[in-house]
């Protein structure tokens, strides 16, 4: 599965692709991701992860229900979303976490949207319920595009992370599926 960004944004936005997740993504999502750990609090991991410790993340796509998309500017992973398992209890079967990272030089290109379009279009096809997102406050960059694609702030914890000497908040977003 493959979508064109073709709604007019910059030169690299259109020619951006997106597809599901393979083997040889891993180590460039990894890069991405390693990135916002150690330089932002996009993430409330605090210590960098090596391509082996970070296997059993990969695995979990490999559930039916969840998935994980990448996009592609000149053939190089430049950024990634994915839905995964909200919580372990049984009874949020029926609910997804999602997240979306960008390539740091590619952000403001359009590409996080572009991801969450193809996301987002797969989760309204699934027998899922509900998505979530978990923000950390500030960031209006991902409120926006995250009300931008049906999000909904339903809830806020205020300083339940400790990361870089701080504490911080945490607004939780919310999106119906199917509909």
């Amino acid at each position: 599965m493959a979508t064109q960004n073709n709604s007019g944004g910059s030169e690299a936005t259109a020619a951006v692709s997106v597809r599901r997740l393979d083997a040889g993504d891993h180590a460039a999502v990894l890069d991405i991701y390693n990135h916002y750990i150690e330089n932002t609090t996009c993430t409330f991991d605090t210590q960098p992860f090596s391509l082996a410790a970070r296997v059993p993340w990969f695995a979990q796509f490999e559930h039916p229900l969840y998935e994980c998309f990448v996009a592609l500017h000149h053939n190089q992973v430049v950024g990634y979303a994915c839905c995964m398992r909200f919580k372990e209890k049984p009874a949020y079967g029926t609910s997804t976490e999602v997240s979306v990272y960008v390539a740091p030089e590619q952000r403001t290109q359009g590409i996080g949207a572009t991801l969450y379009t193809e996301l987002c279009r797969y989760l309204d096809t699934t027998s899922l319920h509900r998505a979530y997102a978990g923000i950390t406050l500030p960031n209006d960059a991902s409120i926006a595009l995250h009300e931008r694609f049906g999000f909904r702030k339903v809830g806020h914890y205020t300083e339940v992370g400790y990361k870089f000497e701080q504490f911080w908040d945490v607004a939780w977003y919310e999106r119906p599926l199917g509909s």
